[in-house]
């Protein structure tokens, strides 16, 4: 179709989404852009932060997405990013985020107390094996 796109969102570890679009709207550096079907090839580096593209139906989705890399070519327009949820509106997509950031801090704190443990072990035995 001439006025629709293909929009592929790609992360490390799979295809967050895969579907014919209206329109794309992202941020990069220098500000927020939109995307329609008749616009010219396009690159940008995006930014962390919201991704919102319209389906076919009219109906707005969105993303809160990591830094990465826009790419429009023709009627495909690829986003890859190293990680990126999805919410069907804002309010829930804005409690997802917050969840995983709690998640990985949680994660952080137990690898960096992992670290810590491991540390004074390690430079015994470094110690050891110059004796």
């Amino acid at each position: 179709m001439a006025d629709s796109m293909h929009l592929k969102v790609l992360l490390p570890h799979e295809i967050l989404v895969d579907m014919p679009i209206a329109k794309v709207v992202a941020e990069a550096e220098n500000g927020a852009f939109c995307l329609l079907p008749r616009h010219i090839d396009f690159v940008a580096a995006i930014v962390p932060g919201i991704l919102a593209y319209t389906g076919l139906d009219g109906e707005e989705h969105f993303l809160a997405t990591d830094e990465g890399t826009l790419i429009k070519r023709g009627q495909e327009v690829l986003v890859s990013v190293r990680d990126a949820i999805s919410g069907p509106d804002l309010a829930q997509l804005r409690a997802s985020v917050v969840a995983r950031y709690q998640e990985l801090d949680e994660h952080e704190r137990k690898a960096r107390t992992a670290l810590a443990r491991l540390e004074p072990d390690f430079v015994r035995r470094f110690i050891e094996l110059r004796e």
